[in-house]
């Protein structure tokens, strides 16, 4: 079904044609009639679904509609800086040729000065990340109490990454009737909260048959040839971009130092990098002067490399979520991608886990002269090895109420 029948303005559709646009994904399909009549959405969908488009679709046509004057201001908050600037270059990319709606968008890192200054006589698009939409709040630079659309993006990473608070506090100063529309590439449980107390009355929208063509793997190597196996994979595949997960900044720069010996040209992003800094390394990867990116999972939120083929988890993430979104960078836009996660002996278990939740069986391979030989820590044989899923051990309650019998407490 083309853009056309959705009911978009003429201009909105020569734009999407001019940048590419011929179908709607799954989730502009479902998404673009609801937000149009004033709904209140709540949509999932995985990474590289099109969220982003989806929803600067209808609010750029309600925008197109309204009178000089009356044009509605949308607040669109999202997690990271990286992903505040993709939604703002979607933006202004769709809205082009239109009658120029000022798009300003802010997040920290950098200095503050400009963002107010742009915010100077309003906006008709905020774009921002929580703790920087609250500074600029306490610096009078705007006021709240004419959002007529807000947009929550990457609800799930909102909340995990400490937002919660931040987010309550905005929520307070918004007006009484306002749309709201929440994106979540997971419905995990905090956000099914936020949807039931924010937005009990939203249509629901859950894209299952979207999955992106992504073939995941599994090694089994040891952790002190996991560097050796990476080189050797980087080689052998001839990846033009790659991205590289790991879990913590000093393990971002070890790798890339390490990979820079030998000869690969790589570079760390985590999230204490200037802001100038990150934008660099990202610059280099799409233009090919890099080849392999070692990022935290804070620092890569938003990177959008339609083509990259394939991403590495070096260290595994904390959730299952975390998973999803590291996977999701690659096969996007239609591309087939390739996961590939390295699994140590203290991994085994956790890599179960995520498995589980995410109702996944992926092979274990071991590659000719990296057959691991490691067992895991005396730590993890000697539990339960069961990943830590609640209800396969006592909760902490649960040996505190022990504890008690045993002392004959009532």
């Amino acid at each position: 079904m083309p853009f056309t029948s959705l009911g978009l303005d003429p201009a909105l559709l020569r734009q999407l044609h001019t940048h590419g646009y011929h179908t709607p994904t799954p989730i502009q399909h479902e998404a673009i009639p609801l937000i149009l009549a004033g709904n209140d959405v709540l949509a999932t969908a995985q990474t590289g679904s099109g969220k982003t488009a989806a929803y600067c679709l209808p609010l750029l046509q309600n925008w197109l509609a309204a009178s000089a004057g009356q044009r509605p201001m949308t607040l669109i908050l999202l997690p990271t800086r990286e992903l505040a600037q993709q939604v703002g270059d979607t933006l202004q990319q769709l809205a082009s040729h239109l009658s120029a709606p000022k798009i300003v968008v802010a997040y920290g890192g950098v200095s503050i000065n400009p963002q107010l200054m742009a915010l100077r006589g309003g906006a008709d698009f905020v774009i921002a990340t929580p703790g920087r939409l609250l500074d600029l709040l306490d610096n009078n630079a705007l006021t709240l109490s004419g959002i007529r659309t807000l947009v929550l993006d990457e609800a799930d990473r909102l909340l995990e990454q400490g937002f919660a608070d931040e987010l309550g506090r905005i929520l307070a100063l918004l007006p009484a009737q306002h749309q709201k529309l929440l994106f979540s590439a997971t419905f995990a449980a905090n956000v099914q909260k936020l949807a039931h107390t924010l937005m009990p009355a939203a249509r629901r929208i859950s894209i299952t048959d979207s999955q992106p063509d992504i073939h995941q793997r599994a090694i089994e190597v040891d952790n002190a040839r996991r560097s050796a196996l990476l080189c050797q994979l980087i080689r052998q595949y001839d990846w033009p971009q790659l991205i590289v997960f790991v879990a913590s900044k000093h393990g971002a720069a070890e790798l890339a130092q390490t990979l820079q010996r030998e000869d690969i040209r790589a570079a760390a992003l985590h999230g204490e990098l200037a802001q100038g800094r990150r934008e660099r390394v990202l610059d280099n990867l799409k233009s090919g002067n890099l080849r392999v990116i070692i990022a935290t999972d804070l620092a890569a939120r938003g990177i959008d490399i339609p083509t990259l083929p394939a991403v590495i988890n070096f260290d595994l993430p904390r959730s299952p979520q975390d998973y999803t979104h590291r996977i999701g960078r690659t096969g996007r836009a239609g591309e087939s991608g390739l996961a590939i996660s390295l699994i140590d002996a203290d991994s085994r278990a956790h890599f179960r886990l995520i498995e589980k939740r995410l109702q996944l069986s992926i092979p274990r391979e071991r590659i000719a002269g990296f057959e691991p030989l490691d067992q895991p820590s005396p730590r993890l044989l000697s539990s339960d090895d069961n990943g830590g899923i609640k209800g396969s051990r006592p909760s902490k309650k649960d040996k505190l109420r022990a504890a008690a019998a045993a002392r004959g407490e009532s």
